[in-house]
């Protein structure tokens, strides 16, 4: 179903946390990141369960006045809304039925963390939805369910509603092509984040759920029903908010005499009242956690005024946090490209600025290459844009700059010890490496001296430019027997930061 209208604050929230999360899979999965999933699927579910509450809190106020005073007239209605209720039901119990048995797959949930013991797994999520087709019946599952909300609401109200919920494969470009199950279930998606994938679906499930049954009520015409019962209800979008950002909430009642006028107030301070729905803003400057409560007062048709309570509402204000960390080690190291990944939880990568005090630093959306050439320390300072037009210094962390560590050199493949004279005689050149170094590191070696001390006999020093034999270095290594030593001395490597190192001698004995 083509989108039209308007879209809800709700489902901008959703697509606003939904491309939050396509952006986090980018990264490197650190537990920060799967702490931010955890996140985002926690606020995820808790604003399906507000629109939940509001969609059964328009079913109770339809069935305690519309329903009894015009059963012939309502009843039609609420019968068409309770079967969008059902198919929307339908669907939402097959997500859980695929949770379950993921959650089942990863030895359950941590009681300490809330979490899934197994969540940074990178193949459960992939061998169910994928391997298993649980994702490709997820999707026919979701373009069933929209068909029939669409053949419910008929063909002319469908086109006035806007549905978040859809499972359509990505529009054909040039280039490598992949299905809606490869990009939302593909390989590399930690099961963490395939839970909040399905969160996603369920809150846009759920949305399509309100605003059908909205429709559908809404045909019931308010001005030839006199209510006399009503519920206030509140509803946010999120309560998991960055420092800086607004917190906003709608205050409204579900069913309302449109000739009333009612008051709305929030800590004893009018609000702003459109149609009925009131919206609340208030500033988020401290951080913590913070509670509301809002009043209706709405005129009766005797003139008196009755005041309606919303229950109470909670949310929470996070100072921001940025990662920055090195994808290998805990160090930036001179003359070779040191990879960064960055995250800001809650703020798009798109809105991430991140410097550094001395070298050079490229990439971009999360993804950084970092260069150095002096030994010290570097800071490194990540800011947000917040908000429009306003940008936030969130962290600022420094990271040593080091030389790249002293290589061995080898010749014959040791760097001491007794090597078989054959062996020794067959080598050609002697090399630099690097033990146990994540980088890709190349030391050249410029010269070095051999020595080569036949039992009873003088020893010769030779000297080598570059790190090959030269043909007089052959023909004396040609001579050696048993017993005799070979040292290499005196060996000077260049690295990638371009300064010369001396190494230890290489020590070897013929057998």
């Amino acid at each position: 179903m083509a989108a039209a209208g308007k879209e809800t604050t709700r489902q901008k929230m959703i697509n606003f946390m939904y491309l939050v999360l396509l952006a986090m899979l980018a990264l490197n999965v650190s537990e920060t990141i799967l702490d931010a999933f955890k996140t985002i699927n926690d606020s995820l579910t808790a604003s399906a369960g507000n629109v939940g509450n509001s969609i059964q809190q328009l079913f109770t106020t339809f069935e305690q006045t519309r329903l009894r005073e015009s059963p012939e007239r309502a009843k039609p209605i609420y019968e068409k809304a309770k079967q969008a209720e059902k198919v929307t039901r339908d669907l939402d119990d097959f997500i859980m039925d695929i949770k379950r048995e993921l959650t089942n797959q990863s030895n359950g949930v941590d009681e300490t963390t809330g979490d899934l013991k197994d969540r940074d797994n990178l193949d459960i999520g992939y061998n169910v939805m994928i391997n298993k087709k649980r994702a490709k019946a997820l999707k026919e599952k979701i373009k069933d369910t929209r068909e029939k909300l669409k053949e419910i609401l008929g063909k002319d109200d469908s086109r006035l509603v806007s549905f978040t919920l859809n499972a359509d494969d990505p529009v054909k470009h040039s280039g490598n092509i992949r299905t809606w199950e490869e990009l939302n279930f593909g390989e590399g998606v930690p099961l963490t984040a395939t839970f909040t994938i399905l969160s996603k679906i369920q809150a846009d499930n759920k949305n399509a759920e309100s605003e059908v049954v909205k429709k559908i009520l809404g045909k019931m015409d308010q001005a030839v029903v006199n209510l006399d019962k009503f519920e206030a209800v509140a509803v946010a979008p999120t309560s998991y908010l960055i420092q800086g950002q607004p917190y906003k909430a709608q205050v409204f009642l579900t069913a309302y005499d449109s000739k009333s006028d009612p008051v709305m107030q929030v800590g004893g301070t009018p609000i702003n009242v459109s149609d009925g729905r009131g919206e609340y803003t208030v500033g988020t400057s401290r951080e913590g956690i913070f509670k509301w409560q809002g009043t209706i007062n709405v005129k009766q048709t005797d003139g008196t005024i009755k005041t309606y309570t919303t229950p109470e509402q909670q949310y929470m204000v996070a100072r921001p946090s940025a990662v920055v960390s090195p994808d290998k080690m805990n160090v930036f190291y001179i003359g070779v490209d040191n990879p960064v990944s960055v995250s800001v939880p809650g703020i798009p990568s798109k809105n991430i600025r991140i410097g550094m005090s001395s070298g050079i630093l490229t990439g971009s959306s999360g993804k950084y290459i970092a260069k150095v050439s002096t030994p010290g320390t570097v800071t490194v300072t990540v800011s947000a844009e917040v908000s429009p037009g306003k940008t936030q210094v969130l962290s600022s962390t420094q990271f040593r700059a080091k030389r790249i560590p002293d290589p061995i050199a080898r010749f014959s493949g040791k760097s001491g010890g007794s090597v078989p004279t054959v062996a020794l005689k067959a080598q050609d050149a002697i090399y630099a490496t690097l033990d146990n170094f994540d980088f890709d590191a190349r030391f050249h070696i410029t010269r070095f001296s051999l020595i080569i001390a036949n039992p009873r006999e003088t020893a010769s020093v030779q000297m080598g430019s570059g790190n090959s034999l030269s043909s007089e270095m052959h023909e004396s290594l040609n001579g050696i027997k048993p017993g005799s030593r070979v040292i290499f001395d005196n060996i000077i490597a260049v690295g990638p930061d371009g300064s010369p190192r001396q190494l230890a001698p290489v020590a070897l004995t013929a057998n």
